[in-house]
């Protein structure tokens, strides 16, 4: 009969730990990104309850297991580790404690710019994902966000149909490579389920004369009135800006 060398008993003592750090590190980093209003860059706010549920779910999970293995410790007894695993004993933890660290040390960033121009700029204004139903035809044009305008430009499509109408609209500059230079394009993210699925929706803005350029990615609140313009050899509703005026970022840069 072999004694088990003390040890190899500081392994297995210690790896069931890992997985309570790392568990119960989790359930604080979603409630972080909550309380400190982080969670409205990373998914849409209709699921803002079930982030809250398992975060609180994961804290007391990890209350709950420290304690049950505290009680092991005290009565000396190694917990076993007959389950089935892809890794190494810990390495699934350690992923999840990795993970959870750069959670808490970098902070989640807004869609910008240069993910905008992987596309083609015309399907800011045509695109097919824009929801149908969050469409709202009583709105007064000049109280129309950016994304209402593109949802109504998607239900009713010809441009002419919304000439000389007032325009007062925010969103951030997108400078196309191939539009003029007295042209730029404001547009938002929406979100319809979280950041994986994001999709950018704009409208060009034709500027006034001597106009000043303003950067990519500068927030601008635009007032002005709609006209139609030739951009990329096609017929798009376009607003004729009559005021540009530099804003913060908003604290919730996306659409819903």
């Amino acid at each position: 009969m072999t004694n088990q060398n003390p040890k190899s008993k500081i392994p297995n003592l210690l790896l069931p730990w890992l997985d309570v750090i790392a568990i119960t590190a989790w359930g604080i980093l979603l409630l972080r990104y909550w309380l400190t209003g982080k969670l409205n860059l990373l998914i849409h706010p209709n699921y803002f309850w079930l982030v809250i549920v398992t975060g609180i779910t994961l804290i007391l999970v990890g209350c709950f297991k420290g304690q049950e293995l505290w009680r092991r410790r005290r009565r000396d007894i190694v917990p076993s580790t007959q389950h089935i695993s892809l890794f190494a004993p810990g390495w699934g933890s350690g992923f999840l404690l990795t993970a959870a660290i750069l959670g808490f040390t970098i902070a989640p960033q807004v869609f910008a710019s240069d993910k905008v121009l992987q596309q083609d700029v015309a399907d800011l204004v045509s695109t097919t994902r824009v929801k149908p139903q969050a469409f709202r035809a009583s709105v007064r044009p000049e109280e129309r966000s950016l994304v209402d305008w593109v949802r109504t430009l998607n239900v009713y499509p010809e441009p002419d149909s919304y000439t000389g109408q007032k325009v007062k609209v925010q969103g951030f500059v997108i400078q196309p490579p191939n539009v003029g230079k007295e042209y730029l394009f404001l547009a938002r993210f929406v979100l319809s389920c979280c950041a994986a699925d994001a999709y950018p929706v704009g409208l060009p803005v034709k500027l006034p004369a001597n106009q000043e350029r303003y950067a990519a990615d500068t927030w601008l609140e635009v007032e002005g009135q709609m006209t139609t313009e030739e951009l990329g050899g096609k017929r798009q509703l376009t607003i004729a800006a009559t005021s540009l005026k530099k804003i913060p970022q908003p604290e919730n840069p996306y659409s819903y």
